[in-house]
């Protein structure tokens, strides 16, 4: 085995925190607009960390056979998919918040997933 368990839990709570952190940057960053814009930022930003912590949540339950790790890992990812277009569709459609702030906060707690697996600490 290459990898434990415990790393990638150890991994998926780092980049949790850190999508967390990047969601209170991009609203503070976005509170010079205005507080609907830094609210849309921060949420965009946070559901993309609730995902992360859902998929993280159902891939690393417990060890199994191949097969139902599969089963884990993709419905964790269907989990994932489901909270972010539902917490868009809260933000956009019924909260009528800013998109592109929402989007922003979005695309950077996205960028986290493509930095914790560049530099590995």
């Amino acid at each position: 085995m290459i990898n434990s368990l415990a790393s990638g839990r150890r991994l998926a709570l780092r980049i949790i925190l850190l999508q967390l952190a990047v969601a209170a940057i991009v609203g503070l960053t976005f509170l010079m607009q205005g507080p609907r814009e830094a609210l849309a930022a921060t949420a965009g930003a946070t559901i993309v960390a609730l995902g992360t912590a859902l998929l993280a949540w159902r891939t690393f339950r417990g060890l199994g056979d191949g097969g139902t790790s599969l089963w884990h890992v993709v419905s964790g990812m269907v989990l994932k998919w489901v909270v972010i277009f539902g917490g868009l569709i809260t933000i956009l459609g019924q909260w009528k918040l800013p998109p592109l702030a929402a989007i922003t906060g979005l695309v950077a707690a996205y960028a986290i997933n493509l930095l914790a697996f560049r530099f590995k600490g």
